[in-house]
C-alpha cells in the first residue's frame, strides 16, 4: 500500500476573518503594543493628577482624556462625556476612565 506524502497547507496571506487584510508581523504587533502602552501611561498620568480633586464631588462619573493636549471631559453619562470630547478633538484617540479609586469602568 502506497501512502501519499502529506501536502503542506498554505496559510492564506490574510486573516481568516479579514482575508483582504495582510497579517501583521511580530515587529508590527510589538510596535503597536508599545504605542498603546505609552498612550495609556500618558492618560494615567493625567488621571492621577486630576482625580483626587474630582472624586469628592463626581464619584463614579465618566472621564475621557486626550493626553496630547491634557484635556479631560467629565459627565455622569459616558456617552455624553464621549460626545463632549469628540466635539473638541474629533480625530484624536481618547481614553475613558471612571472617577473612582482605580479608574476602572464597570465590573470584571
Amino acid at each position: 500500500m502506497e501512502t501519499q506524502p502529506k501536502s503542506k497547507r498554505k496559510v492564506p496571506p490574510g486573516s481568516p476573518l479579514f482575508p483582504d487584510r495582510p497579517r501583521l508581523g511580530k515587529v508590527e504587533i510589538a510596535r503597536r503594543k508599545a504605542e498603546s502602552h505609552a498612550f495609556a501611561e500618558r492618560c494615567r498620568a493625567i488621571f492621577n493628577q486630576v482625580a483626587p480633586q474630582l472624586i469628592a464631588d463626581h464619584y463614579e462619573w465618566s472621564i475621557h482624556i486626550e493626553p496630547d493636549s491634557g484635556d479631560y471631559f467629565i459627565d455622569p453619562d459616558s456617552e455624553v462625556c464621549f460626545q463632549k470630547a469628540k466635539q473638541k478633538h474629533p480625530t484624536k484617540m481618547l481614553m475613558e476612565m471612571c472617577l473612582n479609586e482605580t479608574g476602572a469602568c464597570g465590573r470584571i
